[in-house]
């Protein structure tokens, strides 16, 4: 976002240059999202496996705040490589993969 608060792509920070963490992250979303309807489930873990490592976890990526929870996005289960069978909300084993 520029100094005021706007990005400079049409309100769209996901097409802005601007490289700020807010930005970066939405960019990053609309990556991975964009990938999760265009590859297959098999495409999207070799995609993940280099990922797996860091320990860190970026919130609105890896996962979303709700009502106080943690919720992992499918793109975390993804980087962990394969379903824990906990019915988790956004589980991309699950027959078809959910956006972030």
């Amino acid at each position: 976002m520029n100094t005021e608060g706007e990005n400079t792509a049409n309100n769209d920070p996901s097409k802005s240059q601007c490289l700020c963490p807010e930005c970066l992250k939405l960019k990053i979303t609309a990556q991975i999202n964009t990938l999760m309807v265009q590859k297959t489930l098999d495409e999207m873990l070799v995609i993940a496996a280099p990922f797996a490592k860091p320990p860190s976890m970026v919130e609105g990526i890896d996962f979303n705040l709700e009502n106080g929870f943690h919720v992992f996005t499918s793109w975390f289960h993804l980087k962990r490589g394969s379903c824990c069978s906990n019915g988790c909300k956004n589980c991309p084993y699950s027959g078809t993969l959910n956006v972030i």
